[in-house]
């Protein structure tokens, strides 16, 4: 089989949602190897990877996607827009040969936190004309002036583009977005949890992080355990590193995290049963010691008809920690970050007032998410039990916040330490020769 045909068959399998174990594509979606022809559609070439500018406008193609759950089948493109910017968008196809523009319509999300950008659905009807249609290019005019549509750099892959009702994978975790991270130890402490929770897969979007977080990432890959989907957003917009406008400067709210939270719901919508959008300072953890598997019929038992579930953040501030010397190897010196064993006093919820959660869906159910929860579903979601289930969440927090009398000891992690000490040491000597 030659290059280009494998490229083509690769693309229909991710378009179609075949999977193939034990591929390491997913660490090469950003760029081509300079060994492979690019694949060519109408003589333009195809972009496999997410952040493609349409035209000279001030928007950015994250993902497109087949939606099957309508009346009428609809491509659903995932984009980041300027808001202030009026245009008139398009879809540009590939038929026989010849590109056919279909006009779109598009929606900017709720939850931009008043930032200038924000993530935007562009949604087009499938031409008619055309019985498959594997790629699309969005294209754009502005409402005040005339100019072509046609001028286009790139294609973008068409993915899910046959529903499935039997999923390669239970449990998928949707981490965003990874920027200059050198948190070492607990990035492999989180992986070794999610494998212990039964998580068959971890996506994350990627900025950028240290030469050692990377070696990490790639054996990660290899076992055909993370996806690593390349985020070059910061390379066209100046993000913001955190939320709130006013403390974190910036025309994009932290990194573009919507964004790619919306396009992992749709990537593994036909993959994955449930998906978790999540950070990698958090565990999501059943406090009677069970898995996700088994948490998750009882959940449905207990809370029908909804579309996901809210776990209740429990702060763990960094500043305090347990010296439990079974729960720090000698080892695990040798590499940088943040040992979670060693994090047992969490901080007190107020019930008076909002405590953040992160979720986990039935992405089928989904049409659009947020930071925390959903903005459009069949069912919205229901907060879970804390005593049931709680959220993990290791972090900063400022000496104002903090009370040693509203800090409440919790060592329920210590409860996996005789697994996951073991598998987080063969790691790092597995990975980073280090004894």
């Amino acid at each position: 089989m030659n290059n280009k045909v494998k490229i083509i068959q690769h693309q229909y399998n991710i378009a179609n949602n075949i999977t193939t174990t034990g591929s390491n594509d997913s660490t090469n979606t950003d760029k081509p190897s300079n060994t492979e022809p690019l694949l060519m559609v109408c003589d333009v070439p195809v972009q496999s990877g997410p952040v493609i500018k349409v035209g000279e406008h001030k928007t950015y193609v994250i993902g497109s996607y087949v939606e099957h759950r309508l009346e009428v089948r609809k491509i659903k493109t995932v984009a980041i827009v300027l808001r202030s910017e009026k245009l008139d968008y398009y879809c540009l196809f590939c038929c026989d040969g010849k590109n056919i523009s279909i006009p779109a319509v598009y929606d900017i999300h709720s939850d931009h936190f008043n930032f200038e950008y924000g993530t935007a659905d562009i949604v087009c009807e499938m031409p008619t004309t055309c019985k498959t249609q594997l790629h699309v290019a969005i294209t754009a005019k502005s409402q005040e002036k005339s100019e072509s549509v046609d001028n286009i750099q790139s294609f973008q892959l068409i993915r899910n583009q046959q529903p499935r009702k039997i999923f390669p994978y239970n449990f998928t975790v949707c981490i965003s977005v990874m920027f200059d991270w050198n948190n070492v130890l607990e990035l492999v402490q989180t992986m070794e949890m999610f494998k212990i929770l039964d998580v068959q897969k971890v996506a994350v979007y990627k900025t950028n992080c240290s030469s050692t977080t990377q070696k990490i990432l790639d054996y990660y890959v290899k076992k055909d355990f993370v996806e690593i989907i390349p985020w070059a957003v910061p390379d066209h917009i100046r993000v913001s590193r955190g939320w709130q406008k006013w403390a974190s400067p910036g025309e994009l709210h932290y990194f573009g995290q919507i964004a790619a939270l919306n396009d992992c719901v749709y990537r593994y919508m036909y993959q994955s049963e449930y998906v978790a959008l999540q950070d990698l300072d958090e565990l999501i953890i059943p406090m009677n010691g069970i898995t996700w598997t088994e948490l998750l019929p009882q959940l449905q038992k207990i809370y029908s008809n909804y579309a996901g579930f809210e776990f209740e953040s429990n702060v763990f501030p960094l500043s305090i920690k347990q010296w439990e010397l079974n729960f720090h190897p000698d080892l695990w010196n040798k590499v940088p970050g943040v040992n979670i064993l060693q994090h047992v006093k969490r901080m007190r919820n107020d019930p008076s007032k909002f405590n953040d959660f992160k979720i986990i869906v039935n992405p089928r159910l989904v049409f659009k998410v947020t930071v925390h929860g959903l903005l459009e579903s069949l069912g919205g979601t229901v907060r879970v039990d804390h005593n049931m289930t709680r959220m993990y969440h290791m972090r900063n927090v400022s000496s104002s916040d903090l009370s040693e009398g509203l800090l409440i000891e919790d060592t329920h992690l210590w409860d996996f330490a005789d697994r996951l000490i073991p598998a987080v040491s063969e790691v790092l000597q597995h990975v980073l020769n280090i004894h």
